[in-house]
């Protein structure tokens, strides 16, 4: 993570539990992670929730054909104050593994729009995500 992806590094965001179905990430709430408001900044719990959906991605591209992913859209919706230690689970490995199997030759591309849900550590929802990745087959 250090070379690839620093920020999360130093976030100390981590992955809890990633399968074929999902990905759980928990972002610590320290003095890394705090806005001005005493507040998760927005931009950790984004970079968590990418994490999230991306960590579920590469797991299933691992050991297959070459593929890029990007992400190509982010939209989150914030319902509460996150002010704690946050969850970001992404439970859609069976939709990944469907649009996956849809990129049969070289050059073909298809998206996903990945749902991501943030929770605090009563279990509240503080903030739904959609992280929408794009992925091509190479040659």
């Amino acid at each position: 993570m250090l070379t690839k992806l620093p920020s999360i590094t130093f976030w100390n965001i981590r992955i809890k539990q990633l399968g074929k179905n999902g990905c759980q990430t928990i972002l610590p709430f320290t003095w890394r992670t705090q806005n001005p408001f005493r507040s998760v900044y927005f931009a950790t719990l984004a970079g968590a929730a990418e994490l999230a959906s991306g960590a579920l991605c590469m797991l299933h591209l691992t050991g297959k054909k070459e593929y890029s992913m990007l992400v190509t859209d982010f939209e989150a919706t914030f319902s509460k104050k996150a002010t704690g230690t946050v969850s970001m689970t992404c439970e859609d490995g069976p939709l990944l593994l469907q649009t996956l199997e849809k990129l049969e030759k070289p050059g073909d591309v298809q998206t996903l729009r990945m749902a991501v849900t943030g929770t605090n550590e009563n279990g509240d929802v503080i903030g739904n995500f959609a992280v929408t990745w794009s992925f091509k087959r190479k040659g």
